[in-house]
């Protein structure tokens, strides 16, 4: 297996100067000559039988076969350091790494975990995101909280929450429009996101009004971004809840017919079935499932 590996030094060398965008920036990040580096990524070239290169002007700019290698390796490295950092001699370091997605760990977890903070003072949560879109669960985490529980027996899973989906508007927009009856939601925009198709659809048909529509629509690519628009007041969006509930007590949205709900994904806590489960790691899961059920 080791014959198998490129040059350790030349990988690292090759992913600063890919992220960096050329020679001469990952040269001055390193503090080596623009020779060094070219020497280096010269002899990963000829290790993997390609060029991984081209110029463009004066500059050597990664191709975009290589901009992928070079987002794998990142997270190879990611990963090592993670692992060293866990093994190494500060391993008595309690540290809890966290992938979710991006708006419940923007919108429900964060603004929670001082609450954790307050019970497990010595645990290092470590929160990444990722996007609703990819396809699989990707990177080095402990715990995961995802839609849905992914098929192969390869995650122990525990429900957290169910949402629940309703119209959501800035005050602002509120006070400006006077709304106070569904059928008036006609006349005005409605936003949306890819990510979450149907929401309108689906909260119309609760609402017993299924041929409603809006004047004017706009669709942003992904829910957070739909998010900031309803804050900014473009329009009116349709949001889940719990997950936004710390967004409509700090009076940055309202919802206008708060009893009028459709139903939305179920989110689970998932821990890889291989994974080391420490007491801390076991008692945040407790945790989040605890303050899903205050939630509730």
């Amino acid at each position: 297996m080791r014959q198998k590996l490129p040059p350790l030094n030349a990988l690292r060398i090759f992913e600063i100067a890919a992220r960096a965008g050329s020679y001469s920036a990952a040269a001055r990040e390193l503090n080596l000559t623009h020779g060094a580096v070219s020497r280096q990524i010269a002899s990963l070239e000829d290790w993997l039988g390609q060029p991984l290169f081209v110029r463009e002007g004066q500059s050597m700019v990664a191709s975009p076969h290589a901009r992928a290698l070079a987002s794998e390796i990142s997270a190879a490295f990611d990963h090592i350091a993670d692992a060293a950092e866990r093994y190494g001699k500060n391993r008595h370091v309690k540290v809890i790494r966290v992938s979710a997605s991006a708006t419940v760990a923007m919108r429900w977890l964060i603004p929670r975990l001082p609450l954790f903070a307050e019970i497990c003072p010595d645990v290092d949560v470590r929160v990444s995101t990722a996007m609703s879109t990819e396809p699989a669960l990707r990177g080095s985490f402990d715990v995961a909280i995802r839609r849905d529980v992914p098929s192969g027996g390869q995650f122990q899973a525990w429900p957290l929450f169910r949402e629940s989906n309703t119209v959501i508007a800035s005050p602002a927009l509120l006070a400006r429009s006077g709304i106070t009856s569904v059928e008036q939601l006609a006349q005005e925009t409605w936003l949306s996101s890819e990510t979450r198709p149907g929401d309108w659809e689906a909260w119309v048909e609760a609402a017993s009004r299924p041929m409603l529509r809006a004047s004017r629509t706009l669709r942003f690519d992904h829910f957070f971004v739909t998010l900031q628009a309803v804050a900014d007041g473009l329009g009116f969006g349709i949001g889940p809840f719990p997950t936004l509930e710390t967004d409509c007590a700090s009076g940055r949205l309202q919802k206008p017919f708060p009893t009028l709900l459709s139903p939305g994904s179920t989110y689970y806590a998932l821990v890889p079935l291989d994974a080391d489960k420490p007491v801390h790691m076991r008692a945040f899961v407790d945790w989040l499932q605890s303050v899903s059920t205050r939630d509730e």
